[in-house]
């Protein structure tokens, strides 16, 4: 399901959206009261960058909750953590929106009791993927949109300029680019098709044609596995998380790279010489929302979780802190002058209308994806 449509996304509309209803009731939900009473705890999975200091403290001064964080930095971890846990351990996990038909099998989520949710809060295309992709069995979302941003080209400004002011996926794999470069290899690899399909390696359209049948997977990919193992050269390293793409560009003297807007913008943010912006083929974009386990305990203190996360004014505190851009409707009021100057500069031009909306994802894709992805990275 396409979320980020070319013809509707820009910052303010995929953040405003729809007038929101009343940002509060008179009285609080008999839930909220419960989870208020009980000073308890929340377990939570979520991306590495995802849950800021000020964040975690801004809740337990107001609920008595304390959010025990379990970073990880790849969909993968969440779905083996949970696989191997049997839907144990966690209250909330961070799944992306292309992932439904890998997590849907595994019976390992729980749907949301949607009274106790306020999802005329969020973007309403964002909160329909839930209602749609995430109902599994019929039995309602499973899925809550949390944060969206995207994945695309970040340099050292005192170390390189894009030729024209613009970069390209191909400039990470140029000749000349000898251990200079990094980043998630699965990703990487689909960057590097989409700067394929420019100068004639593949078709245009094939890296999406990947998605339509085994086959095609294997014919497209490849082709791109190829092309990135004669360039290898040019990786310095691979990142796995937030940290590794800071690592990389402060301390490991990485010059450029593919990676997500968050970390980069972050750094960006405290002064530090660093550019992050969308390429001529397109940022690949992605939203990545809150899920349920089957095996939850805490269940009164996720929704009083989902209720703080979900005001205006949490919505801009979370997208000022980690770079990344709130689901949440009326969050763009409460960014800060910098994180709208950031979010300016990432995007010029036509880039919010030149997204590539990351495809869901059947798990014969995902399987046959890190096979391609072993024998780069063995290579």
């Amino acid at each position: 399901m396409t979320i980020l449509k070319k013809t509707t996304v820009s910052r303010r509309k995929v953040l405003k959206g729809a007038a929101i209803a009343g940002a509060s009731t008179l009285a609080a939900p008999a839930f909220i009261k419960n989870a208020l009473s009980s000073s308890g705890e929340l377990n939570v999975m979520m991306w590495s960058d995802y849950l800021p200091e000020e964040f975690k403290e801004a809740f337990k001064k107001e609920t008595g909750i304390t959010i025990n964080h379990t970073g990880i930095g790849s969909n993968e971890e969440i779905i083996n953590k949970l696989r191997a846990t049997r839907g144990r351990g966690f209250d909330v996990i961070s799944p992306t929106n292309m992932r439904a038909q890998q997590w849907e099998p595994l019976n390992l989520l729980q749907p949301f009791d949607m009274n106790k949710v306020k999802i005329d809060r969020v973007n309403a295309s964002m909160a329909k993927v839930g209602e749609t992709d995430w109902n599994f069995a019929g039995k309602g979302s499973h899925w809550l949109p949390q944060l969206w941003g995207t994945e695309a080209v970040a340099w050292r400004t005192d170390k390189w300029t894009p030729e024209g002011g613009v970069p390209s996926y191909g400039d990470l794999w140029k000749d000349g680019g000898e251990n200079t470069m990094m980043g998630r290899p699965h990703s990487m690899m689909l960057g590097a098709g989409l700067y394929m399909e420019t100068i004639g390696e593949l078709a245009p359209g094939d890296v999406k044609r990947a998605y339509n049948s085994e086959d095609d997977m294997k014919d497209v990919w490849s082709k791109i596995t190829k092309f990135c193992i004669d360039r290898k050269a040019n990786v310095k390293k691979f990142w796995n998380d937030a940290d590794g793409q800071k690592n990389g560009l402060m301390q490991e003297d990485v010059i450029l790279g593919q990676t997500w807007d968050g970390p980069i913008l972050a750094l960006k943010g405290e002064g530090n010489p660093v550019q992050y912006q969308a390429p001529k083929e397109g940022a690949l974009a992605w939203v990545d929302g809150l899920a349920m386990p089957k095996g939850a305990k805490n269940i009164d203190q996720i929704y009083a979780f989902l209720e703080f996360s979900y005001r205006p004014e949490n919505g801009g505190l979370t997208a000022n802190l980690t770079g990344y851009n709130s689901a949440v409707i009326g969050a763009d009021a409460h960014l800060s002058e910098q994180s709208k100057k950031n979010f300016a500069e990432a995007y010029p031009g036509d880039a919010l209308d030149n997204l590539f909306a990351w495809p869901a994802e059947p798990t014969w894709y995902a399987q046959l994806r890190t096979e391609f992805r072993d024998k780069f990275v063995a290579a």
